[in-house]
C-alpha cells in the first residue's frame, strides 16, 4: 500500500522477533529502514531480507551493533545513522528482554539487566533523537510495551516494572511534544509466537490459551500492522495512547 513511503523509521530489537516483523513489514510499506541490534550476523541477515521488499530504487537499509542500554553506544550509533539519513520520521523501541525469577530470587543484575534494556534503552534512544524532530516539528515515537506491564504476572517483577515504566514515559513524553506535532504511543502485545513464547511448555501455552478469548497466540505481523498505523498519517490525531494487542486478553 505505500503507507510509510519515504519515510526513514529506526527500529530497537530489529533483528528478531517482533521488531523484526516491524522492520519488513516497514519496508513493505515502502519506508527506509535502519535496525538496531547486539549480533552483526542477525543485522546483516536482515537487511539481506529487507533488501527483498525494496519498493524503490531510492529506498535505503541500515543496521547498527548497539548496546541500547548504553547511551554512549547509542548517540555514536545514532550520529553514525543521521551522517547517511537527513534525518528520522519514526523510532520504535522494541528491545526487549525477560530475566524471570521469583522475586525473592532475584539478583540486582537480573533487576539491572532487564531495566537497562528494555526501559533506559527508551529513554536512550528517544533522547538522542527528540532534538532533530522537534527541529523538523514531525516525527512519530512508538514504544512497545506489554500487557504485563498493565496486569503483572509472577516471577516478572523487573519486566513488569520496566514495561509499565514505559507507559508513564509515553504519556508524559507525549503531552510535552504535542505542541511540536510528534506522535508518542504504545503498542502493549499479549502472548505472540515469537523467540521468547517458543520457550513454554504445553502446560503453559495451555495456562496462556485459557486466557485469551480469541483462543490464539497472536501472529507477529499483527502488532506491525498495529505499528504501521500508529506510524502513518492515519494516526496524526493520535499520542499518549496505548494500544493492546492481545486477542481480548485484558479486556
Amino acid at each position: 500500500m505505500g503507507l510509510l513511503k519515504g519515510k526513514r523509521a529506526l527500529i530497537t530489537g530489529g533483528t528478531s522477533g517482533l521488531g523484526k516483523q516491524i522492520a519488513l513489514t516497514f519496508a513493505e510499506e515502502g519506508a527506509d529502514v535502519a535496525v538496531i541490534g547486539t549480533n552483526r550476523e542477525r543485522a546483516q541477515q536482515v537487511v539481506e531480507t529487507l533488501k527483498e521488499f525494496k519498493k524503490t530504487p531510492e529506498q535505503q537499509f541500515w543496521f547498527g551493533i548497539v548496546n541500547v542500554g548504553n547511551k554512549q553506544e547509542v548517540n555514536e550509533a545514532v550520529g553514525d545513522l543521521l551522517k547517511e539519513w537527513d534525518g528520522i520520521d519514526i523510532l520504535v523501541n522494541c528491545a526487549g528482554i525477560t530475566r524471570d525469577k521469583l522475586f525473592m530470587k532475584m539478583g540486582e543484575d537480573d533487576w539491572d539487566q532487564v531495566i537497562e534494556t528494555n526501559l533506559k534503552s527508551v529513554y536512550n534512544l528517544s533522547h538522542a533523537l527528540v532534538r532533530p524532530m522537534m527541529k523538523a516539528r514531525k516525527g512519530k515515537i512508538i514504544n512497545i510495551t506489554s500487557v504485563i506491564g498493565l496486569t503483572g504476572n509472577p516471577g516478572q517483577v523487573n519486566y513488569a516494572a520496566s514495561k509499565l515504566g514505559m507507559v508513564g514515559f509515553t504519556r508524559s513524553l507525549a503531552k510535552e511534544l504535542g505542541p511540536r506535532n510528534i506522535n508518542v504511543n504504545c503498542i502493549a502485545p499479549g502472548f505472540f509466537e515469537t523467540p521468547m513464547t517458543e520457550v513454554l511448555n504445553e502446560e503453559q501455552r495451555k495456562g496462556i490459551l485459557d486466557k485469551v478469548p480469541m483462543g490464539r497466540l497472536g501472529n507477529p505481523k499483527e502488532i506491525a500492522h498495529a505499528a504501521v498505523f500508529l506510524a502513518s498519517h492515519m494516526s496524526d490525531y493520535v499520542t499518549g495512547q496505548v494500544l493492546t494487542v492481545d486477542g481480548g486478553m485484558i479486556a
